[in-house]
This record gives structure tokens, sequence and C-alpha cells, in this order.
């Protein structure tokens, strides 16, 4: 029967069991709950006297020692946490204590290695895990195939916070060193997929929406068409970069201020993105402000390269888990780009068609198959929904896939760039307003003499003119049937 104490009920549970003098045998039990059926693997791992004991001063969870790493997911975050380790020590003997003293002979001394291991992308295989499981289990094979993310000190917390990637399978382990006799052990590796298995809503398995399947199919062709002609279409390029723009900030404040449902949300998304495109569009045939139109396309291009920066290892520096010192380092790119092309408006604008198009074609096949590179918007839109999002490490998985993708970005980029730039090589720069033009040929109507437009009336006069003679004609020859223009 399980004792207090000495069981664990949960998913990549472990016991460590210390022996006694001349003990040489030692017997586990494994129970399914409810008498199911389940897939697993044991592994087992012997430590010596010298090395250090995972999770001995436990103060928090249930087992007297607990080598375990307990996780927590939800949509945005993944947190482990795990009860602090204690040196070693001989069998027979008393464990040393584990608060009494704070120096180099205790368990201060020790250091704890944060890993992390990417399973196979689009993997949910139960084969795959017990393979990963097994092939990172001990402390030599972790570090071989693993990621070292992070050393904590004994002072510091043990929890650390990871941002989810929903359907990517992970495994995560702690090591912890003894400095002074160079020796290591590990705790019992966890995983997850950060997402259900027995959900048939929001499952691993239907992960991929209808609704943002179709969102982000529509962008992905609009992309591909701002990509090569959105210079030359210039009211199509701002439509689509008006759309994306107020689509985003719609989408945060509305999923921070309410409760409804996701494809509610997808869909008033949609409709201000609509809107936002149509003003931008009308803000430019109306007052014919290339600028301030070539601005709002720049910020989007300085938010995809400001995102960018803190996907890569940058954005975990530890001194950007401060949300004044991001958003200021953010900011401050995202308005660098368009100050920077206020120059070249032309190029600037060409460059923003080709980088942010591609971009939506790599989010369009991402609603079909998984990859990385979606993350990088993804994760600033993470940080502006939850406030404490800024303690999560954001490393993602770069597997054949994503770099796949990112040779797709880079070609579909460059080669809208380089097209565009010499279609428009000859071609005025922007074209003009079409109210702008409207006014000044009316002007030029009424101050042009030699203007022969300047002696004969407009259309619709010299048609109701020739009406009135015809019914003129009509009544003088006694007919009385009216005429219809």
């Amino acid at each position: 029967m399980p004792g207090l104490g000495l069981s664990l009920t949960a998913v990549d549970s472990g016991l460590l069991s210390p022996l006694i003098p001349g003990q040489t045998k030692l017997s586990w039990f494994l129970l399914a709950p409810d008498g199911d059926s389940v897939a697993g693997t044991g592994v087992i791992l012997p430590y010596t006297s010298s090395d250090p004991v995972p999770g001995s001063c436990n103060l928090e969870f249930d087992l007297d020692i607990d080598p375990n790493v307990y996780l927590h997911y939800n949509l945005f975050e993944t947190t482990i946490r795990f009860a602090p380790a204690n040196i070693g020590y001989s069998r027979g003997s008393n464990p040393p204590a584990c608060d009494t003293e704070v120096g180099e002979n205790t368990r201060w001394r020790l250091r704890y290695d944060i890993y992390q291991y990417f399973l196979p992308e689009s993997d949910l295989s139960e084969q795959s895990l017990i393979t990963s499981i097994q092939s990172v289990a001990n402390v030599q094979t972790m570090r071989e195939h693993g990621k070292r993310i992070m050393t904590l000190s004994s002072n510091d917390k043990t929890e650390v916070v990871f941002s989810s990637i929903p359907g990517q399978g992970i495994i995560y382990s702690v090591i912890v060193r003894d400095p002074v006799l160079n020796t290591s052990s590990s705790y019992i590796p966890v995983h997850t997929y950060a997402c259900s298995f027995s959900s048939t809503l929001d499952g691993c398995d239907t992960l991929g929406k209808i609704s943002t399947r179709i969102f982000f199919t529509i962008a992905g062709l609009a992309g591909l068409f701002v990509c090569f002609f959105g210079h030359r279409f210039f009211k199509c390029e701002l439509f689509c970069m008006g759309f994306g723009f107020a689509a985003f900030l719609f989408f945060v404040l509305i999923t921070r201020t309410t409760k409804l449902d996701y494809d509610i949300r997808l869909t008033l998304t949609a409709v201000i993105g609509v809107v936002g495109g149509v003003i931008l569009v009308m803000s430019w045939w109306r007052f014919g402000s290339v600028m301030s139109c070539v601005v709002v396309v720049g910020l989007m291009l300085g938010f995809l390269i400001s995102s960018i920066v803190f996907f890569t290892p940058v954005g975990d520096i530890q001194v950007f888990r401060s949300n004044v010192v991001f958003w200021v380092t953010f900011s401050c790119i995202v308005v660098g780009v368009p100050l920077f092309f206020v120059r070249w408006p032309r190029e600037g604008n060409i460059t923003t068609c080709g980088v942010a198009g591609a971009y939506a074609v790599v989010l369009a096949v991402n609603a079909y198959i998984y990859t990385s590179l979606s993350y990088i918007t993804l994760n600033i839109l993470k940080r502006f929904l939850n406030d404490n999002f800024s303690k999560a490490f954001t490393d993602v998985p770069f597997q054949d896939i994503d770099f796949m993708m990112i040779t797709v970005w880079v070609v579909l980029g460059v080669s809208g760039i380089v097209l565009q730039l010499y279609r428009e090589r000859t071609r005025p720069f922007f074209p003009p307003s079409p109210y702008l033009m409207w006014l000044q040929e009316r002007e030029r109507r009424k101050t042009n003499v030699l203007d022969p437009s300047h002696h004969t009336s407009s259309l619709p006069s010299r048609l109701l003119a020739r009406a009135r003679q015809l019914t003129g004609r009509r009544e003088s020859a006694g007919e009385h049937t009216p005429l219809l223009l």
C-alpha cells in the first residue's frame, strides 16, 4: 500500500531511496491509477556518497526526499519548480542539516543547471516521448543532447518560467552540481506539450482552429501580393498595412478587457482590421499625405525588426526581465526604423512590403505546419497580454522545418524587394492622391482660358440644353410626348 512520504502519483514521477550499510536489494512498485493500461519506461540511476542528493532539503512537497520537477503550464507560460538538494553523505550517517549553517561545507555551495530538450516537431507519439526520455535521463546524456538555459545558485528561488509552445514536446531537467567535489546528479526529467490530450475542443490534436487557418490563409495570400506588387498597387498595400496595424492593436485590447470566445474575438478583429485599412486608404485619398501613411507602414517594419531582435538570445538577457527596460528598448527600435527611412521613403516602403509580406506567408504556413518563426511576433503578443510573461524564457526549437521557412522568408523578401525596386526605378516615387488631382484639375479648368473646356459647358449642362431644344421642337410640332433622359 502506498504510504505518505514514500509514494507519489504523477506523470514523470520518480523516487530516491537512500541505502543502509550492507543493503543489496531494493524494491519499487508501479501502479496505474484506476487500473488503466499505461505505457512507460523505468530508469535506475545509482549515486555515491559524494554526489549531491536531489530534493533532500524538501520542505514543500509530499515526499520526504523529493527528486521530482513539478511542472505547470497555461497558454502563455510553463513553470517548473523543485525542492533544494543537499550535499552527499555516506550510508548509515545522518544527512547534513539543510538550513542551520551557511558556508562552503553546507548545501549552499550547490549549483542548479536548468536544461531543456526539444522533441521532434509535430511528433506527438508515445514512442518518440519514451525514446527521448531514455536519451536524456542521466547527467551525461542530458548534457550531450540538451541545452542549458540557465544556472541557479542556492540563494535563488527554485522556480523557472518558460514561454509555452502548444503542440511542441519539451523535456525539462535539473542537474545539481557540487563545485567543491566536482560531482553532480540529476532530478527526474519532466515533459510537456503545453496542451491536453484528453480535450476534444482545444487538445493537442486540434490546435489548428479552422477560423485561425482561414484568417492566416487570407493574410498569407495578401502578403504574397504585397511582397511583389505592393508599391505598384499603393492603395492595396495601404489597406493591408492598415488592416494589420488596427487588427493587432484591437486584438490586444479586446483580449485584455473581455472574456469573449476566441472565434468571436478573431471575427471582431478582422472587422476592425478592415475598418483600419479603409481609414488609412481614405486618409491618403483625401489628404494626399504620403509621409504620414509611410510612417504607419514604417512602424510595421519597425515592429517586425524589434520582434526579431528580442526573438534572439538578446530577449533572455536579465536586464530585459524588467518591463520598463523591455518596452522602452522595443519602442525605440520600432520608432527608429521609420525615422531611418524618412530620407528614402520609397525604398523604406518597398522594404516593408518585401519583409512583412513574406512573413505573412510564413504565418500562413504555420497555420498548417508548426514552425517556430511564428513566435517572433507571438512572444510579443504574449507579453502584451500577460503581465507576468516578462519572467519567462522564450527559447524555441530550431529544426529542419524552421530552417526551410527561414529560407522561404529570405528568398521571398529579397526577390520582392529587388523586383519592385527594379520595376519602379523610372516611375514617380508615389502615386498622386486622386482627390488632390481632381481639385487641381478643377482649378485648372477655372483659370486656364486657353483650355477649350474653359469655354465649353460641362457635359450635364450640354445634355440639358440639348434636351430643351428637342422639347421645344416637339411642342412646336404639336407633340406633347415627354423626353426621357
